[in-house]
């Protein structure tokens, strides 16, 4: 089930995410099961699935043919068409689980951009940006099936409460980096 939701959060990230409705992370908005607007996939065992990924963009300005500055685009967005539950086994609790994921693709948002609050303007800029996405990428898929398989995707009631206080604290930490609703 965890890659699934890996492969549809970097199908919607390879996609155009302006063609995709979208929800972008916002702390004082949190997933409503309303928002999971996707076609349940019979053949999962899942009870819930939550589609989210990193949008990324960045543009460089250029003085007599050399880069003097960037600016930098990173959110989190929940993609709804892509992310579904099963009404009759959806509860509070499963939803706090799901909105976990989206808090983590956030606290990787926030982790991409401190790492980019650290780079110096240098001819291999756009080449530090991509790589400092993809490393992100890569760690947001590996916590996010960590998540799921050490709390057995929210069965397993002490690990998603560690889970629940180690993202709030990581969070935190990176609390000057947060997406401003």
């Amino acid at each position: 089930m965890l890659l699934r939701i890996v492969l549809l959060a970097l199908t919607c990230l390879l996609g155009s995410p302006n063609e995709a409705v979208t929800l972008t992370w916002d702390e004082s908005k949190k997933l409503k099961w309303s928002d999971f607007k996707g076609e349940v996939e019979t053949d999962s065992d899942a009870t819930a699935v939550t589609a989210s990924g990193i949008t990324f963009s960045y543009s460089l300005k250029k003085t007599d043919g050399r880069i003097t500055s960037f600016k930098t685009n990173v959110e989190a967005h929940f993609y709804p068409e892509k992310s579904w539950y099963i009404k009759k086994k959806g509860n509070d609790y499963i939803l706090a689980h799901e909105q976990l994921h989206f808090d983590i693709t956030e606290l990787h948002v926030r982790k991409l951009r401190y790492e980019m609050a650290q780079l110096k303007v240098t001819p291999s800029i756009k080449a530090d940006l991509d790589m400092l996405h993809s490393h992100i990428n890569k760690a947001l898929a590996k916590m996010q099936q960590l998540y799921d398989t050490e709390s057995q995707n929210s069965i397993n009631k002490e690990q998603q409460a560690k889970w629940n206080a180690f993202v709030s604290k990581e969070l935190k930490t990176y609390e000057a980096y947060k997406s401003k609703g």
